[in-house]
């Protein structure tokens, strides 16, 4: 007994080739179809920017913000917000550096209140009227010297000071040396004691930091003077 074969598709088949329904690994795509593409996080690039120009913390905040919104938002550019996170961690750190040195240099440079309780060092722009100074500097251009109390032997004191006008144009240093000299009088018994003045004037490059502060310093040959002009406690040796 034989099986005759049933009826057979006239028109195309899932097995046939050219079969629409036909199945296939590959998937279809439609004309004219093609994959999303995922933007990238608007203040990422903002972040790299900014941290570009220097606004470090700014570049932090925008990074940090960056970082949330591409996995909230499933959005491209985590690696930049990365990377402008850390241009913002250096450029604060510079601009911390440069105001943390501005404001060590401000101190430093600030003036004395008058004869000192120790000995220390202090710039030659913190002198005022009173100081005294363990010894004095060779000649020429004055940066930092040691002060001492008045009471201990020292080389010299500060006894008067010139004052510029501070719109005043840079004299040339020889008539700053002489104007300053010319406020820096004795009396004639220092005098005959052998005290003798010395004088310190701006030099053109301290002028150009805003020095407008000329000093008149007492001093005797050798040192070893105790107690202050000023007060008329002063004992030369």
């Amino acid at each position: 007994m034989s099986a005759a074969p049933g009826p057979q598709p006239s028109g195309p088949g899932p097995d046939r080739p050219g079969d629409p329904f036909a199945s296939s690994a590959e998937p279809y795509y439609a004309p004219g179809w093609e994959d999303p593409v995922v933007p990238t996080e608007p203040t990422a690039w903002a972040s790299v920017v900014v941290g570009a120009l220097g606004g470090g913390p700014v570049a932090v905040v925008l990074g940090l913000v960056a970082r949330a919104r591409v996995r909230s938002r499933r959005r491209r550019g985590r690696r930049l917000a990365l990377a402008g996170i850390a241009l913002g961690v250096l450029g604060t750190l510079a601009w911390t550096g440069v105001v943390l040195g501005s404001v060590l240099t401000s101190r430093a440079e600030r003036p004395l209140a008058g004869d000192v309780d120790s000995r220390r060092e202090v710039h030659a722009r913190q002198l005022v009227t009173g100081v005294c100074l363990a010894e004095l500097p060779p000649d020429g251009a004055v940066d930092t010297v040691t002060a001492v109390p008045c009471a201990d032997p020292h080389a010299a004191e500060v006894v008067t000071q010139y004052a510029f006008s501070r719109d005043a144009i840079w004299p040339g240093q020889e008539p700053a040396d002489a104007r300053v000299a010319s406020a820096c009088a004795l009396s004639p018994v220092e005098v005959e004691q052998g005290v003798r003045p010395v004088t310190w004037a701006p030099t053109e490059e301290s002028w150009g930091r805003g020095d407008r502060t000329g000093l008149c310093l007492a001093t005797v040959e050798g040192g070893g003077i105790t107690g202050s002009f000023l007060d008329g406690s002063v004992a030369l040796p």
